[in-house]
């Protein structure tokens, strides 16, 4: 008899969280956010002097975000995203004294597909990026731009209209053998 009576009440209470969180994190609409954090540049080259060299530098990073998330059914979401991404200035001195640097920044535009576990979310994301680079090898420098692709994964927690998300980022950037970036962030749905 007495089992027959809990079950009466927690089986109400249980439809009542999971209806609730099954929605929880389909919140449709615009968005916009901002997220900080930490960029990689790697890529091998020559100096002037003909020596070969391996960069491979970490900097803070931050990129400002908005989109539209469609929450077309309460298990996926998918969202179309733009940003604008600072990779920050990675820097090297190699042993011969020669300073190298790189200023990279881009624009960029993502289609993302999310599986929502209520306020829970994962998600990956493909696009493009157009970018601009500036550098200095020595008393050399330059600049380079051009548009390429770029993916990423992440995870979203959803607290009403404010989400919290962690990523990992990659951009085929032109002559660069890899540029990565690992971020936190938040963002505001309206």
């Amino acid at each position: 008899m007495r089992t027959n009576r809990i079950g009466y009440f927690i089986f109400p209470v249980f439809a009542a969280l999971i209806s609730g969180t099954a929605f929880a994190g389909s919140d449709s609409g615009f968005y916009l956010g901002g997220s900080i954090g930490q960029a990689t540049v790697k890529f091998k080259d020559q100096t002037p002097t003909g020596d070969d060299f391996e960069f491979s530098e970490d900097d803070s990073a931050y990129k400002i975000f908005g989109g539209y998330n469609f929450g077309i059914i309460p298990l996926i979401d998918l969202a179309v995203e733009g940003s604008y991404v600072d990779f920050g200035k990675p820097n090297t001195t190699l042993s011969t004294g020669t300073t190298i640097a790189t200023d990279l920044t881009g624009w960029d535009a993502f289609g993302l597909a999310a599986l929502t576990f209520g306020p829970f979310s994962v998600f990956g994301k493909a696009g493009v990026i157009a970018w601009d680079s500036d550098f200095n090898i020595g008393t050399v420098s330059g600049s380079d731009s051009g548009t390429d692709t770029a993916y990423g994964l992440g995870a979203k927690i959803q607290f009403g209209s404010l989400a919290a998300r962690a990523e990992l980022e990659y951009f085929d950037i032109g002559e660069l053998d890899d540029v990565y970036m690992g971020s936190i962030g938040l963002s505001y749905t309206f």
